[in-house]
């Protein structure tokens, strides 16, 4: 029986690659894992109260698009955080925001654009859903890259016309993953503006909007408020993953223009997992509380001080503006990873791991990423022994 051609080419996914690389070797220490972006500060407290006082939901089919609690608790936060007023049949829960990353693009995207394939644009590296999504539907993904020499954004209006002419959806992440950068009102304006210009929709990834080290980040709501851009144009993505450390939770949600919601929705009914009531009581009360949120992210920043300090003075070393990764350069992150893993028993990630060759190159080649989630005082000796290893 045959299988499908577009995922002939697909590479496996980053973290058994990694297991691939790394495990056939003995680690030369203490082993610390800075590879997996899973959150471990602590959670709320009220969750496991909450979950108790709540477990005779699970007895029930809870509600496809969310209850309208958990709903208004979303819309709340929107209008607290971004000064935009979305109604809530603007808003679909989600059970992590990978599947709404997924299954958005399969319900709006188009069978052609301009009677082309449509093409999707991706930035490089990225989170991987965005291109499996893009060949589940038989669209094309285009693959531009995101480096230091672009702010490490991508530069979508540097795309030729006729490309331009076919994309349906824009895939945006800001804080970006890996590398941590923050997309300005300009950059998003600019994006709206391309958007209008040729006819696309931006499914925005805002997933790490909450840890940051100076400012919050610009939102796509927000800024497409400002500049009158159509609803219609935005589809946003947030979770409680990272936000507030719940990423066993599964609980995200998508905004969206009334009828690109009910697309969304539609599918939804028909192919979607919702999440269970108990876990939205949880969720209603999380979206509700910010005090954790505060918490965590000084903890967060307390994590990027002490990188900048042992930094301090690397060539090519830039701070992330916001997420919780370090995306650093190397010669090779393949080499570099295996290194460091025999050598002191620090597992990181290669950065190709998370990137696909176009043009000839892989953008994420000569870095590895490094996740800053777990404890600070672990999170230092891993940083300097990366450092002493790699950069001494």
């Amino acid at each position: 029986m045959a299988f499908p051609e577009r995922f002939s080419n697909l590479p496996d996914y980053a973290f058994p690659r990694l297991r691939k690389l790394l495990d056939a070797h003995a680690p030369g220490g203490e082993q610390i894992s800075m590879t997996i972006g899973e959150p471990r500060h602590p959670m709320p407290e009220f969750v496991g109260r909450i979950l108790a006082e709540n477990l005779s939901g699970f007895s029930v089919y809870p509600p496809n698009d969310g209850t309208p609690a958990l709903l208004a608790a979303i819309s709340g936060w929107i209008a607290r955080r971004y000064r935009v007023d979305v109604a809530e049949n603007r808003l679909m829960v989600l059970n992590g925001t990978r599947e709404g990353l997924f299954n958005a693009l399969v319900a709006v995207c188009p069978e052609q654009k301009r009677g082309k394939i449509p093409a999707i644009l991706v930035p490089n590296p990225f989170y991987q859903v965005y291109a499996v999504a893009a060949l589940a539907i038989g669209a094309e993904p285009v693959y531009v890259p995101a480096g230091a020499s672009t702010g490490f954004l991508p530069d979508y209006a540097g795309l030729p016309a006729e490309v331009l002419d076919r994309v349906a959806v824009a895939y945006i992440c800001s804080p970006s993953n890996p590398q941590g950068a923050v997309a300005s009102r300009e950059y998003l304006a600019e994006l709206l503006a391309l958007a209008e210009k040729h006819d696309f929709k931006i499914f925005a990834d805002e997933c790490y909007s909450e840890i940051w080290r100076e400012a919050p980040p610009a939102g796509i709501l927000e800024v497409a408020q400002e500049v009158g851009a159509d609803p219609e144009r935005v589809v946003t993505f947030h979770s409680l993953s990272k936000r507030s450390n719940l990423p066993g939770l599964r609980s995200g949600f998508v905004a969206a223009g009334v009828e690109t919601m009910a697309r969304i929705r539609q599918l939804r009914a028909f192919a979607g997992a919702p999440l269970p009531l108990p876990l939205q009581k949880v969720a209603e009360a999380v979206w509700n509380d910010e005090a954790h949120v505060t918490a965590s992210r000084a903890l967060y920043q307390e994590k990027f001080a002490d990188a900048e300090q042992i930094f301090s003075g690397m060539q090519g070393y830039q701070a992330p503006g916001g997420g919780f990764f370090l995306w650093l350069p190397v010669e090779d992150g393949e080499e570099a990873a295996l290194k460091l893993w025999q050598q002191t028993g620090v597992r990181v990630l290669p950065g190709a791991y998370l990137s696909r060759e176009a043009g000839g190159h892989n953008p994420g080649k000569e870095y590895i990423r490094v996740a800053l989630v777990a404890p600070r005082e672990e999170t230092q000796r891993g940083l300097i022994q990366l450092r002493d290893c790699l950069y001494d």
